[in-house]
């Protein structure tokens, strides 16, 4: 699969020219996996902050309603910052990204309380390995991921109803199959988006590096934080 715009594809001068516009894809990825780390670094130390926290513990007791208020606040996020990019300045739209990854850290800290600290360290790692196989696989890979992208985005909507039917359902045989799909799932996701990203960093203007850096950081970042869950339930061990 070639990725490359078509005025590269000329003999006068085109070993040059891919040479630089490699050189630009390796900067675009190097600044989306910096944002991704960055933005990974602040869920986790808002989440071990607030796990550690009385009053924050005591807050979250007496308005339960909070977790529903911030999903929510996550999906305007999300939305916010992949429809109105074009809109934004690079700035706002990093703000954005940092500021989703707090709401985040706000969400989960949970998991600081029911899983040892031990089981969430051991299955970072493990996600943090099959993460960076993966999204290697999907930089380097000449095979074209469309067809998978087309499918996980259907399965992805099925996972999504097959849990919401699991909440009421509560068959904790299902909900092992579910994690086990979400799993497959995002790594195919990561897959699927690293080259998608690649693409976009390779044919998109100069001047929207900072917009894609932050658009491709959010979209990593969801695949690990999801496939970082789906694992937990397979490896975290639980602290009573």
């Amino acid at each position: 699969m070639n990725n490359y715009p078509d005025y590269f594809n000329n003999n006068s001068g085109r070993q040059p020219a891919v040479d630089a516009l490699d050189t630009r894809v390796s900067q675009v990825m190097k600044r989306v996996y910096l944002n991704m780390f960055l933005g990974l670094l602040v869920t986790a130390l808002v989440s071990f902050f607030c796990a550690g926290s009385p009053a924050v513990l005591s807050f979250y007791a007496q308005h339960s309603w909070m977790i529903w208020g911030l999903f929510i606040a996550e999906l305007v996020l999300v939305f916010a910052i992949s429809g109105g990019i074009n809109r934004m300045q690079s700035s706002t739209a990093t703000a954005l990204f940092f500021l989703f990854a707090v709401i985040n850290g706000l969400a989960l800290f949970p998991i600081f309380l029911v899983y040892t600290h031990v089981s969430i360290a051991k299955t970072f790692f493990i996600t943090a390995g099959t993460f960076g196989a993966m999204s290697i696989y999907g930089f380097f890979t000449t095979k074209d991921l469309t067809r998978w992208g087309s499918f996980l985005i259907m399965a992805l909507i099925g996972l999504i109803i097959c849990a919401v039917i699991n909440m009421f359902w509560a068959n904790s045989t299902f909900d092992w199959i579910i994690s086990g799909l979400g799993v497959l799932i995002f790594v195919g996701l990561t897959a699927w988006d690293t080259q998608k990203i690649k693409q976009w960093a390779a044919t998109s203007p100069f001047e929207a590096t900072g917009k894609l850096a932050t658009l491709g950081a959010l979209s990593l970042y969801l695949d690990f934080i999801n496939l970082f869950l789906y694992l937990l339930r397979f490896f975290g061990n639980s602290r009573d």
